[in-house]
């Protein structure tokens, strides 16, 4: 098995708060796709990376998880690139890890 994680922010490139509705379709569609899905929205995770410039930047993020048998990566970038654009972000982090369930 594989955990998906989701980070995602509750701000936009511009500072603008993400609209709700936008976590909301996010919900449906994972849990569309994969049958279920659990979200840590409660107490946002706070990431931090330089610029550019060198500059420290923040961001306020949410996590999303996903279990499935096998990636498919294509699907992923797809869904990646869909949630850039909903998001307002150059980049959303989902990430992948080899697990087993206990």
């Amino acid at each position: 098995m594989h955990l998906i994680e989701l980070l995602l922010p509750l701000y936009d490139n511009d500072g603008a708060a993400v609209p709700r509705s936008h976590f909301q379709a996010v919900t449906a569609e994972l849990t569309e796709q994969f049958g279920g899905l659990t979200a840590f929205t409660r107490a946002p995770a706070q990431g931090l990376w330089k610029d550019d410039r060198e500059r420290t930047r923040r961001d306020d993020v949410v996590l999303y998880e996903v279990m499935v048998d096998s990636v498919d990566g294509t699907w992923w970038e797809r869904y990646r690139k869909r949630l850039e654009e909903r998001f307002g972000q150059e980049r959303i982090v989902i990430r992948a890890t080899p697990t087993d369930l206990l």
